[in-house]
């Protein structure tokens, strides 16, 4: 009698369907996990550029500060000082009258009042020391002048900070020779330092030096010294100061 052959058991019919859907889950699952490292990639990518922006921002910002306030620093005018002692005494042995001018000039006389180009003006005061004045200043050079400036373009250069020193070439109060080249030694050594005879001095006047809306002036018996020791003192106290509506002017 033939032995009877055992049939093998079949599986749970589940068994031989798993591998297909594992099969067919695992290349989804895949392109699922690409899918989401890609947005992980560009969201870090995204958070790194705004990072790099707002750095350079704040870079850029705190460059534009410092460099604002190194410009800030450069260009600012300082106050006018106080006239040196030294000055003033030498002043007072010379028979000069005292600095005239109003304790704020730039707001006293303001600047930026132009006549048309070439226009003539008559002041109040002589010299005057403000007002009215030429659309342009005299040149910073030649600082020496051998004749009279016109009067318009001279206070230009006041309203810019700059000092003017006057002086009679003739008549009986004319400024010693010795003492004209003293001054104009001093004049040519100084930046925004402007010398030119006078004529129109007021009587007893040989030389005088002003600033905007300041003006010292000394009979011609003033030494060669004496002038010097005034002008320096006179030129520390008011050249590119607050004194003047635009300083740092040219």
């Amino acid at each position: 009698m033939a032995k009877k052959r055992k049939g093998r058991r079949p599986g749970p019919s589940s068994g031989r369907s798993e591998p297909a859907q594992a099969a067919g889950a695992g290349p989804a699952q895949h392109r699922a996990h690409k899918v989401e490292a890609r947005r992980a990639r560009e969201l870090a990518a995204k958070r790194a550029q705004r990072a790099s922006v707002v750095r350079r921002a704040v870079v850029f910002g705190l460059t534009g500060v410092v460099a604002f306030g190194a410009f800030t620093m450069l260009t600012r005018a300082s106050g006018p000082h106080p006239i040196p002692a030294s000055a003033l005494a030498a002043a007072k042995d010379a028979g000069c009258t005292p600095p005239d001018g109003p304790s704020t000039p730039s707001n006293d006389a303001p600047g930026g009042l132009h006549l048309a180009p070439g226009a003539s003006y008559t002041y109040d005061q002589h010299p005057a020391t403000s007002g009215y004045h030429d659309p342009n200043p005299l040149p910073a050079d030649p600082h020496v002048y051998t004749s009279p400036v016109p009067e318009t373009n001279a206070v230009h250069n006041l309203e810019h900070g700059y000092i003017l020193i006057y002086y009679r070439a003739d008549g009986t109060d004319a400024l010693p020779a010795d003492v004209v080249a003293r001054l104009a030694s001093l004049a040519r050594s100084e930046t925004k330092v402007i010398m030119a005879p006078y004529p129109d001095l007021p009587t007893g006047t040989s030389f005088a030096v002003a600033a905007w809306n300041k003006l010292w002036e000394c009979p011609p018996t003033v030494s060669a010294d004496q002038a010097r020791t005034i002008t320096s003192g006179f030129i520390g106290a008011f050249r590119a100061t607050t004194n003047a509506p635009e300083p740092k002017g040219p």
